[in-house]
């Protein structure tokens, strides 16, 4: 597998826990909105050096991730505004053209330096 995205949480907004139970997590760089940085982990702008696809795997501190289905703004989101929503459920149509689906049970528990990948 090749790494096509790395990025490392920088900081965790005031309000992450807001969406707990709602199997998703926020991904923003620093100029997240200042109605949205506090529900988002804050991220570096990042390139992606290939296009990301269903099928391909998120990496989150090394846990693995099968991507199901990708809005059509996702990877422009997240390669521009390091923005981007990801969503567990497993759905394989993307019902948010910012997020990114994949196969998963429960949200992982993100820290400051915790690392996430996309890989193909």
């Amino acid at each position: 597998m090749s790494t096509i995205y790395k990025n490392t949480i920088k900081n965790i907004g005031a309000e992450v826990t807001a969406f707990e139970g709602e199997e998703m997590f926020i991904l923003f760089g620093d100029n997240a909105p200042d109605t949205l940085k506090d529900f988002c982990y804050t991220i570096d702008i990042q390139p992606v050096s290939e296009k990301i696809e269903v099928g391909n795997t998120v990496v989150i501190d090394g846990s693995e991730y099968k991507i199901t289905a990708i809005g059509h703004v996702a990877e422009q989101n997240l390669a521009s505004l390091g923005h981007v929503t990801i969503v567990f459920d497993g759905a394989t149509e993307a019902s948010l053209p910012g997020s990114i689906y994949v196969e998963g049970t429960s949200v992982p528990k993100l820290t400051i330096g915790s690392e996430i990948l996309i890989k193909k």
